[in-house]
C-alpha cells in the first residue's frame, strides 16, 4: 500500500519537507517512490509546492494521502 506523506529534509530547528509517495511500512525518512513536491513551515505564509499531475496520477493508483497531505490537497484544490 502506497500513501503521500511528509519527509524531513531539514537540519534541527530548520524544518523543511518533502511530499513523497512511499510504501506505507517503511519510515519517514526512508526510501521514496516519487518525490511529488515541498513544504516549508517557516516562510510566512507557509510554503507549500505540489506537483499536481504527478499527485493525481498517484492518487488514480491507489495512493493514500496522510491527514496532513490531505489538507494540502484541499488548500490547493487538488483533490
Amino acid at each position: 500500500m502506497l500513501t503521500i506523506r511528509l519527509a524531513r529534509i531539514g537540519k534541527k530547528k530548520k524544518a523543511f519537507y518533502r511530499v513523497v509517495v512511499i510504501e506505507r511500512t517503511r519510515s519517514r525518512d526512508g526510501r521514496t517512490v516519487d518525490a511529488v513536491g515541498t513544504y516549508d513551515p517557516l516562510k510566512k505564509p507557509a510554503e507549500i509546492k505540489l506537483n499536481a499531475e504527478r499527485i493525481k496520477y498517484w492518487l488514480e493508483h491507489g495512493a493514500q494521502p496522510s491527514d496532513t497531505v490531505r489538507s494540502f490537497l484541499r488548500l490547493q484544490k487538488i483533490a
